[in-house]
């Protein structure tokens, strides 16, 4: 009975005729990702489509009654009636239930969009969802991936998105600054991160640590609360392990509440 209500659910999911259509820009320009239905107020896009118009070199197929998407540094799943996306091995919430129609997978435009770096807008008169690539090199999204990156170079996925945690938890404390350059150029006690006193918070961040700090942004969380992390094999100083609560080991770096 529980298959067959399954089946019932997966099907007026597949099936439901979409309210209205909408327009797809990116910095202005149309895209070319063919009819972008509208499902109760949130607007699906075809994933082979929006991830080759936004991601030429990646590569997309179907797999096991899945999409599956992959470009440098990004493998991206959307299995038809899941309430989420699987973002390089992490659950990502969707709002709404991916589709399958006419053989096209469809996903909810905004959250695929935020794991892209991009910010979305929508024109009611008009009917346009619009896609902008953030200006602002001071946005949350140039620092974060830029410490996530200095700060993990050689380190996992999990450790990646870890560091972005930290940071983000942080923002979200009051014993911090609440904003991510805040935090990250925080100089009490001589600096909080050795980054930023070396200098190589400045440089380019790899293609991963720009897409786990997407993830971040979209709320993936592996540390839970933690606030410190540290190497304790490259620093003499052990204040926080001695002082907070351990949480979680992922790779080089202990993460501390």
């Amino acid at each position: 009975m529980k298959r067959q209500l399954a089946a019932l659910l997966l099907g007026a999911i597949l099936t439901a005729t979409p309210a209205r259509a909408a327009t797809l820009t990116l910095d202005g320009i149309p895209l070319d990702t063919g009819e972008t239905p509208i499902y109760e107020n949130t607007t699906f896009v075809s994933l082979r489509s929006i991830v080759r118009e936004l991601l030429p070199s990646s590569s997309v197929w179907w797999e096991n009654g899945q999409a599956v998407a992959q470009a440098e540094g990004l493998t991206l799943t959307a299995q038809p009636g899941d309430n989420a996306l699987l973002y390089n091995g992490s659950r990502v919430a969707t709002g709404q239930p991916v589709r399958l129609e006419k053989g096209r997978t469809l996903v909810p435009i905004r959250p695929l969009a935020g794991l892209l770096g991009l910010e979305v807008s929508w024109n009611a008169a008009t009917g346009e969802v619009a896609l902008t690539t953030p200006e602002d090199k001071n946005d949350e999204l140039y620092w974060l991936s830029r410490i996530i990156s200095a700060e993990s170079q050689g380190e996992c996925w999990e450790g990646k998105l870890a560091v972005g945690n930290v940071v983000l938890n942080r923002v979200a404390s009051p014993d911090f600054p609440n904003t991510i350059y805040g935090v990250i150029f925080d100089e009490r006690w001589g600096g909080q991160f050795e980054p930023v006193r070396n200098g190589t918070v400045y440089n380019d961040p790899t293609p991963e640590s720009v897409r786990a700090a997407m993830a971040c942004l979209e709320g993936v969380n592996v540390v839970g609360d933690s606030l410190y992390f540290l190497a304790p094999e490259l620093t003499d100083n052990h204040w926080t392990m001695e002082n907070r609560t351990w949480t979680a080991t992922i790779g080089a770096h202990w993460f501390y509440e």
